[in-house]
């Protein structure tokens, strides 16, 4: 993560530490609009103008209390094959687990909608 993009990892703990002030989806937006703006003083102002507890964040990203959460979340994700973000799992639900996918394709990257449609077609063919 931090070998493609410097600021990633921060960035991804910035999201954790404004989720613990129910800002997880707005600061997600934040960083995703700003993808070349992730350095640390960024990500502070940007939880100042999502009006979040400045001091509260500012100690919960500076302390690291995030990276072992984001390290595991890195390691499920290369364990399932991921390598891009975004990347989409296509398949089916588990017979036997309903909460769990059964992946027939994956799709890396931002692709067009007609990279997808063949694919679900085919599925839903089945």
């Amino acid at each position: 993560m931090e070998s493609i993009h410097q600021y990633a990892f921060k960035a991804a703990e910035a999201a954790n530490c404004a989720a613990e002030q129910g800002k997880f989806r707005e600061m997600h937006d934040r960083l995703f609009a700003n993808q070349n703006a992730l350095a640390l003083v960024q990500l502070k102002s940007y939880a100042e103008a999502l009006g979040l507890d400045s001091p509260r964040f500012d100690t919960c990203l500076e302390s690291g209390k995030y990276a072992g959460e984001v390290r595991k979340d890195l390691a499920l994700g290369a364990k399932a094959g991921i390598t891009a973000t975004p990347s989409f799992g296509i398949g089916f639900t588990d017979s036997e687990d309903p909460n769990k996918v059964k992946v027939v394709q994956t799709l890396r990257g931002a692709l067009p909608f007609n990279s997808f449609k063949p694919v679900i077609d085919s599925l839903l063919a089945q």
